[in-house]
């Protein structure tokens, strides 16, 4: 019996839906706040969504708390001028707060709470055949790129990253990758950008 590829399988979706339902339900009064401070402090619709890159190459549409001042700003390989950012969403951004509503995503089984980001289709193009492997999974919220130095390393290192990952996907490995995710938000990501994870190897 593969344990491994059990667990990539069907027990990797059960955790995501069980985590994904706690963390709304624990979370509400937060994301209620947030919802109400986003609203009455800056114009613009409450959440931001975009046309990303999932499973199998297919597309389906991103959600998060708003946080720039221009809602239709495109987004290429960099964020928006700092200036865009409105007041709120500096902290959002900050401590991650504007991803929560993926926990939609993952509910919708489009994304997974660990896994390689989602890219915006014009990234495609930039792609071997090789690094879209990548899109054989389900995206996720944090993946091992983002734990490993995120926007501190290059694209190329990032795809690196989320190779190594779905090659070696297993309840041992997400776990790390979740409590390195929980540590960046408390800490900061500089702390760990020259400190790789090392996860295990499956066999």
């Amino acid at each position: 019996m593969n344990w491994n590829r059990i667990y990539r399988i069907y027990i990797k979706r059960v955790i995501d839906l069980f985590v994904a339902l706690t963390l709304l339900i624990l979370l509400s009064p937060i994301l209620l706040l947030v919802s109400i401070l986003i609203i009455t402090t800056s114009d613009g619709p409450l959440f931001f969504t975009q046309t990303r890159v999932g499973k199998n190459l297919k597309n389906f549409r991103i959600y998060k708390f708003r946080t720039m001042t221009d809602h239709k700003h495109e987004v290429k390989k960099r964020l928006g001028k700092t200036d865009d950012i409105t007041k709120v969403g500096y902290y959002l951004r900050t401590y991650k707060i504007d991803e929560l509503p993926q926990i939609f995503n993952v509910l919708r089984a489009e994304m997974s709470l660990v896994g390689p980001r989602p890219s915006i289709p014009q990234q495609l193009i930039d792609l071997s055949k090789e690094e879209k492997r990548r899109y054989v999974v389900r995206p996720g919220m944090t993946g091992l790129a983002q734990v490993c130095g995120n926007i501190h390393i290059s694209w190329k290192e990032r795809y690196e990253y989320d190779l190594k990952y779905i090659g070696n996907i297993s309840l041992i490995n997400d776990a790390k990758i979740g409590i390195r995710t929980i540590l960046i938000i408390i800490t900061g990501e500089k702390r760990f950008k020259n400190q790789p994870l090392k996860i295990r190897e499956v066999g």
